[in-house]
């Protein structure tokens, strides 16, 4: 494997950070240095200006919109952004369902869905987990029936995030109820604003509203908008997730966690000397530095192996497990060196609580994020799960 960037590559990475430098929205920055949770408009101000550009979808086939980058194009773009420390885009649109669309998808669903997905005129959620369903996913109970040309769709979904903006979904529905698990479970897109649909939201431990619960009722869906044959929907939910772990892996943006923490830790102090000085506290940071460099060229051999026509395949688990691993581990050492700073406020508690931001900005996130950071090695399929993964499909256990 050749690690060193050609002149085009370098050339590359100069106009993606000028680009990123010239286009990246201030109020957005601001927001983030502030801490404050960002509106549904925030989000898709940046994934405009990188649809005009025509830079939304890296990973997209030219024919469908994307620019037609290289593979080590799309990761020094990934890194740049990190770099910049830019939000990311929803992964639901672009990164899940798009490809699931453009691989499985008819020339009528394409036309129709793949256009307003890149010009974030619509914005997906997904509907996979349920309550007893999530790690074991084939054991879904959202049952859709058809009904002439429509099916009808009753269950529950949980964990739906950001659902209270999405103007669509995907849904994995049973559709056959006597069939193996897998064998019976078909793709839907679901239009969010059809009567009996009910978003119900999940307050977090950070405080947020992020994920929701989604219920639905007596649903109507027409049979146009199921996605490849119907009992087959296991085949795109296995594409999707696979796609959605080497997305998980997340690596730029843990170096950058990683600077960000070396930051935090020349400010703070431990007695008379900066906590970057304490023995204990750089070994924290050594070893997770050596286990995101062993991750990162995991990574790029896995983008390798898609640049020779190779799709993601059990690999993927891997980058999952230690990717969602390392950002846990940053969102530990953050905590730990802000100290008190860190301790998380309580919603609705009365005058005196520390609702109101204390010490430094680079405290004010700390506690919220690590919270937030404890879903990762849940969602995209738990990390447990992964593992079985890794021993029957790389193992051969």
């Amino acid at each position: 494997m050749d690690l060193e960037f050609s002149p085009a590559d370098i050339a590359f990475r100069e106009e993606a950070r000028a680009f990123i430098a010239e286009n990246y929205p201030a109020h957005l920055r601001a927001k983030a240095d502030e801490g404050e949770e960002l509106a549904k408009e925030d989000f898709l101000a940046w994934h405009r200006i990188l649809a005009e550009k025509g830079w939304v979808a890296p990973a997209w086939p030219t024919q469908y919109g994307g620019p037609g980058w290289t593979t080590t194009q799309r990761y020094i773009w990934s890194e740049e952004l990190a770099r910049a420390d830019t939000i990311p885009i929803m992964p639901f649109g672009i990164n899940m369902v798009g490809p699931v669309i453009y691989t499985f998808g008819t020339a009528e669903q394409k036309a129709r869905f793949l256009p307003r997905i890149l010009s974030g005129d619509d914005w997906w959620c997904q509907g996979y987990s349920e309550p007893g369903a999530g790690s074991d996913l084939a054991s879904l109970r959202t049952r859709a029936v058809r009904d002439g040309d429509h099916y009808i769709v009753n269950g529950q979904k949980t964990w739906t995030t950001l659902a209270q903006h999405a103007d669509w979904g995907f849904f994995l529905v049973r559709t056959d109820p006597d069939a193996k698990q897998q064998e019976g479970i078909s793709f839907l897109l679901i239009d969010m604003k059809t009567p009996g649909i009910t978003v119900r939201p999940i307050i977090t431990l950070g405080g947020e509203h992020e994920v929701n619960e989604v219920w639905l009722e007596d649903v109507r869906v027409p049979v146009e908008n199921r996605i490849y044959e119907e009992n087959k929907g296991w085949t795109c939910a296995k594409f999707l997730l696979a796609h959605e772990r080497t997305g998980i892996a997340g690596v730029a943006r843990s170096k950058r966690g990683v600077e960000r923490i070396k930051t935090i830790a020349r400010a703070e102090m431990d007695g008379d000397r900066p906590l970057i000085a304490n023995a204990f506290f750089k070994r924290k940071i050594a070893e997770l530095e050596m286990d995101l460099t062993a991750l990162e060229f995991t990574e790029l051999r896995t983008l390798a192996s898609e640049a020779a026509g190779r799709g993601p395949g059990p690999e993927s688990s891997l980058l999952k497990i230690k990717g969602t691993e390392i950002q846990q581990r940053l969102t530990e050492l953050a905590l730990e060196a802000v100290g008190h700073y860190g301790a998380p406020y309580f919603r609705g508690f009365p005058t005196g609580d520390n609702a109101t931001p204390i010490g430094p900005d680079y405290a004010h996130r700390a506690a919220p994020t690590y919270f937030n950071g404890r879903k990762t090695s849940i969602y995209g399929g738990s990390n447990e799960i992964q593992r079985n993964i890794i021993a029957k499909m790389v193992l051969g256990l």
